[in-house]
């Protein structure tokens, strides 16, 4: 296999990039090639099939542009479909999904919440990864209208902040001391819940460990990049504006229709 082909990274949007942010910064030597399917966001509140269409959509595109490994930087998408993903294609697949084990072993009051969409939190590997945490207690809360609004460039509006202290007051009043974020949207609003959150209240994300496991697959199975640093390249299928806003002008982004 030549080392030197690009990771492919896709996501229900531009949430993904907080994931690739993490991956990029672990190994700017590997090319990386980012997806955004905003025409189709969010995934949380589509039906088990239509995610994995709409994952398999995005993985045939990432093997045209000739990929060597896809991260699958959607919570929604890993916890739907990533089996279905393995089963179907030969390509090493990383997928991210709520962090939830971290924040269960280092809770005091065994008390943790979780943000995420309503498609990660009824699908059968999410419940599965909760039901091995029994002593400790998941406060659940499906993020209604977040991802619509950072993909509307709203993160810093008054009606965000609104719907962030609704979701969040009542795991305040549950005492949990771990807040994990279970969108990969949601790193992005981290400022916002941190004004909202009592300081001794953690926050997870998942991006760091996924950067890691990309590390280790590169290193065991696929091989890292002989190059010395890389230009990553985004499509979205939208507007690119929200995405060059998020990014910053650093950074080509380029409209596609898929």
């Amino acid at each position: 296999m030549d080392n030197n082909k690009p990771i492919g990274i896709f996501d229900s949007g531009i949430g993904g990039t907080s994931i690739w942010r993490e991956i990029h910064q672990l190994l700017p030597a590997e090319k990386t090639i980012y997806l955004a399917d905003s025409k189709n966001a969010p995934y949380g509140q589509k039906t088990k099939q239509e995610i994995i269409a709409l994952c398999m959509k995005n993985t045939d595109l990432l093997l045209q542009m000739d990929c060597k490994l896809i991260v699958v930087a959607c919570n929604t998408a890993t916890t739907n479909a990533i089996k279905e993903l393995r089963d179907k294609y030969a390509i090493p697949f990383i997928g991210i999904e709520p962090a939830i084990k971290p924040a269960a072993l280092n809770s005091k009051t065994q008390k943790i919440g979780i943000l995420a969409t309503q498609g990660t939190l009824i699908s059968e590997l999410f419940n599965k990864t909760a039901e091995k945490f029994q002593t400790t207690k998941i406060i659940e809360q499906v993020g209604h209208g977040l991802v619509q609004l950072i993909e509307g460039g709203e993160i810093n509006s008054s009606e965000m902040t609104e719907l962030l202290k609704s979701y969040l007051q009542p795991m305040i009043d549950a005492d949990i001391d771990h807040l994990v974020l279970g969108c990969s949207h949601y790193p992005y609003l981290i400022p916002q819940i941190k004004k909202i959150l009592p300081e001794h209240i953690q926050i997870i994300d998942s991006g760091q460990a996924v950067a890691k496991q990309t590390q280790k697959v590169l290193e065991n199975q696929v091989g890292f990049s002989t190059e010395k640093e890389n230009q990553p390249i985004f499509y979205t299928n939208t507007n690119p504006s929200v995405l060059k806003g998020i990014l910053g002008k650093d950074f080509q982004v380029e409209e596609l229709d898929f």
